[in-house]
Parts: C-alpha cells; structure tokens; sequence
C-alpha cells in the first residue's frame, strides 16, 4: 500500500564515520521524510575487495545514531536494491556523485539522485594518511559486548 510518506535510501559502508557522512545524510534526509541507510556487511566488503576498521555491527551502531538517519538494514549484495526499493516504498535512490550513472537503470523504481560528496574528506583518504603514520601500537578494535544489539535503538534492522 502506497503511503505520502516520502523514504530516500543509501547504500555505503560508512567506516571511520565522518563528518562528510553526516552532511550526505542531512541532504538526503531533506528530499524526504524518512531515510534509510543500507550498510554493507563485513562479508559483502570482501566481496568487493574492501576491508572495514570497524565490523558491520559497529558501523550500524554508529549510522543509527546519526539523528538524520531513521532505519538501518544490512546491504548483502549488488542486486538487493531494487528489492529494496519495492520493499521500503522508496521513493528516492541517492548515492554521492563519485557512482554517477552507476544506478541509472533504478530510475525505472524511482528517482535517482547523486549528490555532490564534501570534497575535504573521506574514509580512504583517513585510511591512507594513518598508514602513513606509524601504526606499530595501532589498537585491535573488537564488538565490546556479548550481544551488540543491546545498545541498538529500534532504528537498525538485523
């Protein structure tokens, strides 16, 4: 049943959250009434050849509580957002400009949007310039807890 509510959805794997982050999800929150953030999930990471600092747990801990974010839900492959876009009643895709025409063949779905990314910033550049630091005392960042979902608020999905 189709609703007024307006919902954008996002897909990224959102480590070393940044203020860049933020700044996407405030725009893509205001195209709209809800917005959903799909994180990618550790074992999707490797598929694309990626390794996150922190584990998919911690990431959608962190997004979750970004006050712009309402819903949290794991990104497992390629192909799930058109399902996800039926299935959340989406009604904007919006991903930063860097995938421009990635995503194209969504607009079938609903608007496709790519916003401009904040330029000073992002993950891959942090990564690099603490690599170039000397990293011999660098900290294992492990799940602090026994049930990670105990300090979920009801925005992300498991």
């Amino acid at each position: 049943m189709k609703t007024n509510t307006k919902t954008i959805i996002t897909y990224g794997t959102f480590d070393l959250f940044h203020y860049g982050h933020v700044r996407l999800f405030k725009r893509l929150k205001a195209l709209g009434d809800k917005l959903i953030v799909a994180v990618s999930t550790d074992e999707f990471n490797a598929l694309k050849g990626k390794a996150a600092f922190f584990s998919y747990l911690q990431r959608a801990e962190i997004v979750a509580a970004c006050k712009y974010v309402d819903m949290v839900v794991p990104e497992t492959h390629w192909q799930q957002k058109a399902k996800d876009i039926c299935k959340y009643d989406v009604s904007t895709f919006g991903m930063g400009d860097d995938w421009k025409g990635e995503f194209d063949e969504l607009s079938i779905l609903c608007d496709v949007v790519y916003l401009d990314r904040t330029g000073e910033i992002s993950s891959t550049e942090i990564k690099n310039s603490l690599a170039d630091k000397d990293t011999a005392t660098k900290p294992s960042v492990k799940d602090s807890n026994n049930n990670p979902h105990d300090n979920f608020d009801n925005k992300v999905s498991k």
